[in-house]
């Protein structure tokens, strides 16, 4: 692994390791490279004196950070001085500014500190698929981060994808099939599975609910049993504001039902209307999104997954427009902590 050169951060704030004799480089402060041989992503950054404080040293090295998450796409920071919730909520405002608050959620979470989450709370022997947070929202983190307090037991590894690299993949005519119509995101609220309008647009108010739906673009329908049905047309393709390159960048295959497993799907179409289902997707027009391609989708996804193990107090950073992430299975006890930061919607690229 190749030693990268840095700035020069100040000497008096890196950390325990300032009360030693030996000075040291700052080329021997880190090393940075791949963590997998002959995969772009994430790129590992260590630190190679015991105590290194990650938050003083990310405020020396903001731009060296900055252009390797956007070559790479995501960045694992290991065996630095990371203590605490407190400490990766600094971190994360060093890196990107002020938290931004989880809505229109998905997943159920718990908050933390702030807008500090957990990652998920989906059941453990569940698997959850690859994704870019909130892409089927009006509004989504462009970055996303993760600490590792507690690595499970077995499994509960965070796969990542670059979804440059799984646009490539995608087969042309797929891609200008949804360039042309888009992705149309439908989902049910309050029907007893999921969550309900309540969590997700964390308010009890229906003309908050209502006000929000109007100003981010969808069509709302309230149900009876004070149910809620949203949907919404998105762009499946977008370019990058910093690098201009092109990615797929949608939930038209995490949110269909076709991508769940085949014992939940059976039981969610036997109790529901396909209308009615938690979530699903379609191409714009309305019109189904044939199984053949979806089949394409998650294979475009699953050939440039990138899967490794959790180790305690590892940090890994997104830019939630390159990278898509999921989630394994796993055993024993497992905390991810998680904060997203520098929003941005579709009137901004």
């Amino acid at each position: 692994m190749k030693k990268i050169g840095l700035k020069k951060p100040s000497l008096t704030k890196l950390g325990t390791f300032k009360r030693k004799s030996v000075r040291l480089s700052q080329e021997e402060l880190i090393k940075a490279g791949p963590l997998q041989a002959e995969k772009s992503l994430p790129l590992l950054i260590q630190a190679t004196v015991e105590g290194l404080d990650l938050v003083t040293w990310a405020e020396s090295n903001l731009e060296f950070i900055e252009s390797h998450l956007l070559k790479h796409g995501a960045v694992l920071f290991r065996n630095f001085n990371m203590s605490d919730t407190h400490r990766f909520e600094q971190f994360i405002h060093t890196i990107s500014g002020e938290l931004i608050e989880y809505r229109e959620r998905s997943s159920p979470r718990s908050q933390v500190r702030g807008n500090i989450y957990t990652s998920t709370e989906h059941p453990a022997d569940q698997h959850i698929f690859l994704h870019n947070e909130n892409s089927y929202a009006n509004t989504w983190p462009l970055r996303i981060f993760f600490f590792c307090v507690t690595p499970a037991q077995q499994g509960g590894e965070t796969p990542v994808a670059d979804c440059r690299r799984v646009f490539k993949r995608i087969d042309p005519n797929i891609r200008e099939r949804f360039m042309q119509k888009k992705v149309m995101y439908v989902r049910n609220f309050g029907d007893g599975l999921g969550l309900n309008w309540q969590t997700v647009f964390q308010t009890k108010d229906k003309s908050e609910v209502e006000a929000y739906c109007r100003n981010a673009g969808y069509e709302f329908e309230w149900k009876a049993g004070n149910g809620l049905r949203t949907r919404r047309v998105a762009p499946a393709i977008v370019k990058h504001p910093r690098t201009g390159e092109m990615l797929w960048f949608n939930h038209a295959t995490f949110f269909h039902v076709s991508t769940l497993d085949p014992t939940t799907r059976k039981a969610l179409l036997a109790q529901f209307e396909e209308e009615d289902l938690p979530n699903n997707t379609y191409y714009g027009d309305g019109s189904a999104i044939q199984p053949e391609i979806l089949a394409q989708l998650r294979q475009a996804y699953q050939q440039e997954t990138v899967v490794f193990p959790w180790q305690k107090n590892d940090i890994m950073m997104l830019d939630n427009l390159i990278t898509a992430h999921g989630r394994t299975p796993f055993v024993g006890e497992r905390q991810i902590l998680t904060g997203m930061a520098n929003p941005l919607s579709h009137e901004d690229l």
